[in-house]
């Protein structure tokens, strides 16, 4: 299924957050709250870049990984998402804490309470640099953290309950 196809607004729904999920190659997993990103065609394929810290847990991972899941909840999962945009997986299991039922669908994370979920297969990353701005406005998002790396995926799969 094309996320063209289903009529889905990427825009307000990554504003409201959503879980960026990963299983990399040693079998780690970890889910982290985004609400940063962009769905569109590049390269002649549908694609969504997702956007990750490089001191956030997950960070690790993303690296260890071909391929990621980007789900999205009703309302009901809002401490959930909270939850998971605050604390590291570092130190808690995510999953359990939140009651996060999930299965593996192409090698992604899938979880059962998510109305829609992008099944991502990473095809290009590059990171945020200071000298590349133009202007200094987003430079306030960068005051006391790592800037950006950028994942550039093709949307694989995408999945509605």
């Amino acid at each position: 299924m094309k996320l063209q196809n289903i009529g889905f607004n990427f825009t307000d729904a990554i504003s409201k957050g959503a879980l960026l999920s990963v299983l990399d190659k040693d079998g780690r997993k970890n889910t982290m709250t985004v609400s940063w990103g962009q769905a569109g065609i590049l390269w002649n394929r549908e694609i969504c870049t997702v956007y990750v810290r490089p001191e956030r847990h997950t960070f690790s991972l993303c690296e260890n990984a071909e391929v990621f899941s980007l789900s999205f909840f009703g309302e009901e999962k809002k401490d959930a998402l909270s939850f998971c945009g605050t604390k590291t997986g570092r130190d808690v299991d995510k999953f359990d804490a939140c009651s996060l039922s999930h299965s593996l669908q192409n090698g992604a994370i899938v979880f059962d309470d998510a109305h829609t979920t992008l099944i991502l297969k990473v095809l290009y990353k590059s990171d945020i640099q200071q000298e590349k701005f133009l202007l200094d406005t987003p430079l306030s998002f960068y005051k006391s953290n790592g800037f950006h790396r950028a994942y550039t995926c093709e949307i694989t799969d995408v999945l509605q309950k």
